[in-house]
């Protein structure tokens, strides 16, 4: 029997909605065959995108059988929900690359074996074969434009008369709507799941498989179901995978897994625990044990470390993940003088950074009291930096400052130009000596 999968994304935080209440009752008592759509509109899969691979796999674990679905020929339009722009065309070269990277990237949270193997399909295998009096004569007359006009995606896009929605993008959900209907025709698939702001579309698939009901069979035959999810933020507001440098993308050379690593290990106190029940598969029991720990010394960061230890290594691999652990254990522990000048700069790369003239330093040196308020958005004033220094924050070049009265000279530079100053354990300021 199914364990109870709704239980699971609810205690995770992640349960949005349902088209059925009975739903819940329904994925206990037999195995559902479910999937998750997936534009490739870039050449790799985003951060955003573990979240419903993840509900996939965990409804997998739960006695379910998954299909990621990569939408090779949804992919050719754009899906407008969420967007104030219309998305720019891809080539179809552009296309077959990207689907041939996201089933590379999705096999690695899937299993393809068992009585619940996983499966890959692509859109383009049919929606290219639909000829267009095909779709308006099978597809399009089971909708009113009235009921697309309120659907939330096209709204939205209406509501803005600079921009409005093309045509092309207003079809979009009728292509998602068949999606459904054929693979709840063509692999018993009767439930959808996705991100709250799916939710216009995965109604309308299942509407379209309850009007396309041969007359003969009973409506129980056609009953189809819908799960969204909530959207991911930060405690900021931020979008999840929102980085200086662009989105933080699983393809290593897009987004070096360090800098992977770095961007779940600096995640916010407020974020830590919640994003462990979001993004891995540790059970309550772990997840409640580090988030008691976390909650009584949120500085030993060991919901942080836990989390970037775990996506790293189902990302990226068991040798990926200790070398980023090496790298940002050596970023602390090192000297910065000992590292080399593409490690010094990797570190602060996301840092605030000024400049400082060069003869500033000549002499006697430049005061450290009057360095550290060259960062003012670490040390607002010298009072503040005084402070600092007396309660054992301030650093410089990764070296405590104990000493208000100490001169930096031209020989405290690494490799001949660079001052790093920190505060606390992660606040960096970099200085371009000129």
């Amino acid at each position: 029997m199914p364990t109870n999968i709704i239980e699971e994304l609810r205690w995770r935080k992640l349960l949005h909605q349902t088209t059925d209440e009975a739903l819940e009752k329904k994925l206990q008592a037999e195995s559902f065959t479910l999937y998750c759509g997936f534009d490739p509109t870039a050449p790799s899969l985003a951060a955003h995108h573990l979240i419903s691979l993840l509900n996939l796999a965990r409804f997998q674990k739960a006695g379910h059988k998954p299909i990621a679905l990569v939408g090779g020929g949804t992919g050719f339009i754009g899906d407008p929900s969420g967007r104030s722009t219309e998305r720019s065309l891809l080539t179809p070269e552009q296309l077959a690359h990207n689907v041939s990277v996201y089933q590379q990237q999705m096999s690695k949270f899937l299993d393809f074996s068992g009585n619940f193997a996983a499966q890959i399909q692509n859109n383009a295998d049919w929606l290219c074969k639909l000829s267009m009096i095909d779709y308006l004569r099978d597809v399009g007359k089971h909708f009113t434009v009235n009921v697309m006009l309120e659907k939330e995606s096209v709204r939205a896009r209406l509501e803005d008369r600079a921009q409005g929605i093309s045509y092309t993008e207003f079809s979009y959900m009728l292509l998602q709507a068949y999606d459904f209907y054929h693979l709840f025709k063509h692999a018993g698939c009767r439930l959808q799941i996705g991100g709250s702001d799916q939710f216009g579309n995965i109604t309308a698939g299942i509407e379209l498989i309850r009007r396309k009901r041969p007359e003969n069979e009973p409506l129980e035959s056609h009953h189809a179901f819908g799960l969204t999810t909530v959207l991911i933020t930060d405690s900021q507001g931020q979008k999840i995978g929102k980085t200086t440098g662009g989105a933080l993308w699983l393809d290593p050379k897009m987004t070096p897994p360090y800098d992977f690593y770095q961007y779940w290990i600096n995640v916010g106190d407020a974020d830590g625990v919640n994003y462990l029940r979001y993004f891995t598969d540790l059970g309550r029991e772990e997840i409640e044990g580090l988030e008691a720990a976390h909650g009584k010394d949120p500085g030993q960061r060991l919901a942080q470390k836990k989390l970037a230890a775990w996506m790293t290594e189902k990302v990226h691999g068991v040798t990926e993940r200790e070398k980023a652990e090496k790298t940002a254990r050596d970023l602390f522990t090192k000297p910065l003088k000992e590292l080399d000048e593409a490690a010094l700069l990797n570190l602060v790369k996301e840092a605030p950074s000024s400049t400082l003239a060069k003869s500033r330093l000549e002499g006697e040196g430049l005061l450290v009291l009057d360095l550290l308020v060259e960062a003012p958005k670490l040390w607002p004033s010298k009072g503040e930096a005084k402070r600092s220094i007396q309660g054992g924050g301030a650093n410089l070049n990764n070296e405590k400052i104990t000493d208000m009265g100490k001169k930096v000279a031209g020989a405290d530079l690494l490799h001949g130009k660079y001052l790093v100053l920190r505060k606390g354990q992660k606040n960096y300021h970099l200085i371009r000596v000129e």
